[in-house]
């Protein structure tokens, strides 16, 4: 037999014998893929603030507790964290927070304005949140519908001279309807909500002196 075509018979029964084991042998293991949730997409409400010319803000990216910042979703049961399995954020949650803060401030008709990044405006007043609390925690036991807990510390700084406004904890606590996912992540939504709301209202009263 020519040598080429013998070449080529070994090479064709190596792949026979390939395909043949591919269909029943996995060389990774199936693993059932995580179902994808976000927050930050329910209606803010902003109390009605003192009128008055518009005056700007620059917001610092927000500090987020490190064992809630990613994409998983943090629980609380007895001082025992875990993250609930199955379940991630479509993005991570700093991210989805940080989206939800600009909406909360683009939405509301007051005063105060957000200033993005290398946009050439003038900023007033300056805004740094730190998320200390973000979870669902199971004050009632592991198999109760959890309670929702955002807590956040909001600081603002004059530009002109880095005096300090205002200090103040802003926090929501929002009892999911059931122990399912489903019904824990609106919560979420409803208490980032929440505390956005009452960020914007107390933004929009401290700049009433402002005049722009």
């Amino acid at each position: 037999m020519n040598p080429m075509i013998r070449n080529a018979s070994r090479l064709l029964a190596v792949a026979a014998l390939a395909a043949s084991l591919s269909g029943c042998i996995s060389l990774l293991p199936k693993t059932k893929p995580a179902s994808l949730y976000r927050f930050g997409q329910a209606e803010v409400s902003v109390a009605k603030g003192p009128p008055g010319a518009m005056f700007g803000v620059m917001k610092t990216p927000s500090a987020f507790t490190r064992a809630a910042a990613g994409d998983r979703i943090l629980t609380v049961t007895n001082g025992e964290v875990a993250y609930i399995a199955g379940a991630r954020w479509v993005s991570p949650a700093f991210i989805l927070f940080e989206e939800a803060t600009a909406r909360a401030f683009e939405n509301d008709p007051g005063r105060a304005r957000l200033i993005g990044r290398g946009e050439v405006a003038k900023a007033d007043l300056m805004l740094r949140l730190e998320v200390t609390t973000f979870e669902a925690d199971y004050v009632q036991g592991p198999k109760a519908a959890p309670e929702v807990v955002v807590r956040v510390r909001a600081v603002l700084n004059r530009s002109a001279d880095r005096a300090l406004v205002g200090d103040q904890i802003f926090e929501a606590k929002v009892k999911a309807a059931d122990n399912r996912v489903s019904a824990i992540v609106p919560a979420f939504d409803q208490a980032t909500a929440k505390v956005l709301g009452e960020v914007v209202t107390w933004v929009n009263g401290a700049g009433a002196g402002i005049k722009s």
